[in-house]
């Protein structure tokens, strides 16, 4: 084989894999940048249809159970478990849209976040004493939390449970940290100017953009809550 013919098909043999590689490199980019998003908006809609469903079918939110012998009250009836890998709660941030709702699920695996918010195992349960401590994905699967560095101290973060609007409010502008600060979820997190027991809220999302060296963070007291049967609360009709 003379050397012009060899250096020929040492050319065409290069352009075919430059050629296949960038195939793959474009197959790539589509399902990060498209798929991910119609799978989440798939997925995220039919945790939300379950929620529905869950939620049209609960006692209602006045029943009680009789009181104990010598109880001065009725005892509300106990809060629905949160359950691994399954929706609880609604959240809207008003700062992200008027069309941007998600599903909370409990837990943080890699698939529970492909289906939406995740809850922090272990932290507060939404409304109650402690730290409610939710993560998102910043970019893929929805993008759920693409615009979390435009957060800004008094912004809502409401959550709906179906029975009750919970309304919070920011503190402090996203803190950037590192994935090992696991402080930010303590029950009191210091890191945020509270410095006793109260109703907060955190949400965690990976940073940069593109990567997840870091983790940006924000958090929140309880401001307000109402019943769902009073209507939308004023965070997210004003």
């Amino acid at each position: 084989m003379s050397a012009s013919v060899s250096l020929r098909l040492a050319v065409r043999t290069f352009s075919e894999l430059c050629i296949t590689v960038g195939a793959v490199i474009v197959l790539f980019v589509v399902y990060v940048l498209f798929w991910t998003g119609v799978q989440a908006a798939g997925a995220s809609d039919g945790q939300m249809d379950a929620l529905r469903d869950e939620w049209s079918h609960r006692p209602a939110a006045t029943a009680t159970t009789p009181a104990p012998t010598g109880s001065a009250a009725p005892v509300p009836p106990a809060p629905p478990s949160y359950r691994e890998g399954k929706p609880f709660a609604v959240m809207y941030v008003p700062r992200f849209g008027t069309k941007w709702d998600w599903p909370v699920l409990e837990g943080t695996g890699a698939g529970t976040l492909k289906k939406g918010l995740g809850h922090y195992a272990g932290t507060a349960r939404l409304g109650e004493t402690g730290n409610f401590s939710v993560a998102g994905h910043r970019r893929t699967y929805g993008d759920p939390f693409k615009d979390f560095p435009e957060l800004r101290p008094g912004d809502a973060v409401v959550l709906s449970d179906g029975t009750t609007w919970f309304t919070y409010r920011i503190d402090k502008l996203p803190y950037l940290t590192v994935p090992s600060d696991v402080g930010v979820v303590d029950p009191v997190p210091r890191k945020a100017g509270f410095d006793g027991p109260g109703r907060y809220l955190t949400l965690t999302t990976c940073d940069p953009e593109w990567g997840s060296s870091h983790r940006l963070v924000v958090w929140a007291h309880l401001d307000a809550t109402q019943p769902v049967s009073k209507g939308r609360p004023a965070a997210l009709t004003g």
